[in-house]
């Protein structure tokens, strides 16, 4: 629930023209006739950043006949979806699944919501945009784990570098210091840069790093591989508004005969067509426009691929048959293989905040605080997609490990994939960031946001119905591992984010810590803050992980590497509940890079290495429409948003 104000009338405000929409079906039931009499070699479930990758890829083969079916609405007539600053109006709006835990125990038996894009482009539609590949670690770890080295970093630098678009921002200053010009491309369908405007504390910050610089090291660009240290932000975010999969991947490929997309369907299960020997064929799906509507069966001829998050994708799956034998049994669903691990494995990235009261008025709370000061800063976007409204939510971060010698280490083994990976993150925002929104505090603040990567801790999603429009059971067991890791490491962040603002670079700027963790200076404190106030990321994953070849036993995998789902043909699973172990980084650039490697697979199953070299990842996206309704109120509503 990360927040911060935007102007309310914003909501209102829709493109005046629409890109071609090519065949995009906008239910199951305006759409029966026609989908009755097609025939489609591949069904994709889910129209996220995964989906929306794979939709694209598979149809550029003219041969094969493409299905993408997504259960939210298209973005295409949204202005708040384009807008980067404007992404806390999309959680808890009609783009949003809205999820909720179990509580917590750990979390003071808090229930913690779930944002979950519910909108073609998914997730990546109403995130915060951030960039981050992955190190080259975890993805190394990805290949030993699986037994295949097509998930190593080299494999996944390929891809990386086949799906973006990196532009150099004009407006930030010695920019080619911030990146590695070298592990970028410029060629792919994804845009990427840096923030284009430059803030009072980027300057401040980067004085803190360079005096504490022998626990602050200086990254010039941590996409190269290396995820630790102080480095300027990626995101998702070209010449002034959002990239997303919905726009990058689905768009451009609508133009495409052999690609429909049908939006505002839910599938509910999938279907088992027939058998191979023993082995049950499950390339069929059902699905329908809602509760009480009716359910329509539709067969792939080659194969269905779920790509509906670590979220839905288990859920669908479960509700098929597919997964723990006794839970499909206590339900009264027929089992049609016993997968144990689907559904288990849950793990997210806990997230923290904490606020510091400054003396500059030169900050972005103007935006809420100054109704004249924001009225101009959205003119500026409207007309020509530059000023504030560009921004994500910070400009620089760090990510760090603990100290190798850190006493947590005698009872526990690093569960981070190595010296490349990050153990926490830590962001500053310049404005005041609360949780549910609220009442806006006087003055100004920044804002530091403290996150554990590497959790030790696990979840899982169950059912307890068979109605595919109830939400299944979310545990996500947060800060819940037995050797207390999770809650050291998050003690640990605080700790090393109080040190990174407490440099005399910042004396001048920061007043004091302001609300209740300022009471929090003993260890006790600080973790009962960290109870009463921590949430989560929204980077879900490893429900429906990926392991080595064959097995089926409990903690080998539900899925082979290759992604085709064990115990079964047919079917498949891309997106982010296939990770083993969650990235030590922001999920959106490795799902996209699992989906680009799993197109490849599609097409050419014996692929076990790198991007296609055939290709340099262009697919002719069209530029954004520039025109708008526009019309803004100076009341300010703050919405909580999250930081995926």
């Amino acid at each position: 629930m990360f927040s911060h104000s935007v102007p309310a009338a914003v909501a209102l405000l829709s493109l005046t023209a629409s890109p071609a929409l090519g065949a995009l079906l906008q239910s199951a039931d305006d759409a029966a006739s026609q989908l009755s009499s097609a025939k489609y070699d591949y069904i994709i479930v889910g129209g996220g950043a995964a989906g929306g990758v794979l939709a694209n890829r598979l149809s550029e083969d003219s041969s094969k006949k493409v299905l993408l079916i997504e259960a939210g609405s298209s973005d295409y007539n949204n202005t708040n979806i384009q807008v980067p600053w404007l992404a806390p109006l999309l959680t808890h709006s009609q783009f949003d699944w809205n999820y909720t835990t179990t509580p917590q125990e750990a979390l003071n038996n808090r229930s913690v919501g779930y944002a979950r894009g519910k909108v073609l482009g998914g997730s990546s539609s109403i995130n915060y945009m951030i960039y981050t590949r992955g190190s080259e670690d975890d993805w190394n770890r990805y290949a030993n784990l699986t037994g295949d080295d097509g998930w190593n970093w080299d494999s996944a630098l390929n891809y990386a570098k086949k799906l973006e678009n990196f532009t150099n921002s004009a407006n930030v200053a010695s920019a080619n210091s911030k990146f590695v010009q070298t592990v970028h491309s410029t060629k792919g369908p994804v845009g990427v840069g840096l923030p284009q405007v430059t803030l009072p504390i980027d300057q401040l910050a980067l004085n803190a790093q360079q005096e504490l610089s022998s626990e602050f090291k200086y990254n010039q660009d941590l996409n190269s591989g290396d995820m630790t240290g102080m480095s300027w932000t990626p995101f998702a975010i070209q010449n002034g508004a959002r990239s997303n999969s919905a726009r990058d991947y689905i768009q451009p490929a609508l133009s495409r005969s052999n690609l429909d997309v049908l939006v505002n369907t839910q599938v509910v299960k999938v279907l088992q067509t027939g058998t191979d020997g023993d082995t049950p064929i499950v390339n069929g799906v059902q699905f329908t426009s809602g509760p009480n509507e009716k359910l329509y069966n539709l067969t792939a001829n080659q194969e269905v691929i779920l790509s509906a998050g670590a979220i839905g994708t288990p859920q669908i799956l479960l509700l098929s048959g597919i997964g723990p034998a006794d839970q499909s049994k206590a339900l009264g669903i027929e089992s049609i293989v016993d997968l144990p691990d689907v559904g288990q494995n849950m793990q997210d990235h806990p997230l923290l905040t904490t606020n510091f009261q400054v003396s500059s008025n030169d900050t972005l709370d103007n935006l809420t605080l100054n109704a004249t000061f924001q009225a101009e800063q959205l003119a500026l976007w409207t007309n020509n997609r530059t000023g504030d409204f560009t921004l994500g939510a910070c400009n620089s971060w760090a990510w760090q490990r603990l100290a190798d010698n850190d006493t947590v280490f005698q009872n526990v083994t690093d569960p981070s994939a190595g010296s490349k990976s990050p153990h926490f993150q830590l962001i500053w925002s310049d404005l005041y960031i609360a949780f549910g929104g609220g009442a806006f505090p006087q003055g100004h603040f920044l804002t530091l946001i403290s996150n554990l990567y590497t959790p030790m801790s696990r979840g899982n999603l169950t059912l307890n119905t068979t109605d595919p429009f109830t939400y299944p059971i979310i545990n996500p067991g947060l800060l819940s591992d037995e050797a207390g890791f999770d809650i050291h490491t998050m003690r640990e962040a605080l700790k090393a984010g109080r040190r990174f603002l407490g440099a005399n670079a910042w004396k001048d700027w920061i007043i004091s810590e302001y609300g209740a963790s300022a009471n929090a200076t003993t260890d006790d404190a600080i973790d009962e803050y960290i109870r009463a106030n921590a949430l989560v990321v929204n980077h879900v994953s490893g429900t429906v992980a990926m392991g080595k070849s064959g097995s089926t036993k409990k903690g080998d995998g539900a899925l082979n590497p290759d992604l085709t789902v064990k115990g079964v043909k047919g079917l498949r699973v891309v997106d982010a509940s296939a990770f083993p172990i969650i990235p030590a980084a922001h999920t959106m650039v490795p799902t996209y890079i699992l989906a680009e490697r799993a197109a490849d697979l599609v097409k050419n199953p014996s692929a076990s290495s790198g991007g296609s070299s055939g290709s340099d990842g262009s697919n002719g996206a069209a530029p954004l429409s520039t025109s708008f309704v526009a019309g803004l109120a100076s009341t300010a509503l703050a919405l909580a948003a999250y930081f995926f």
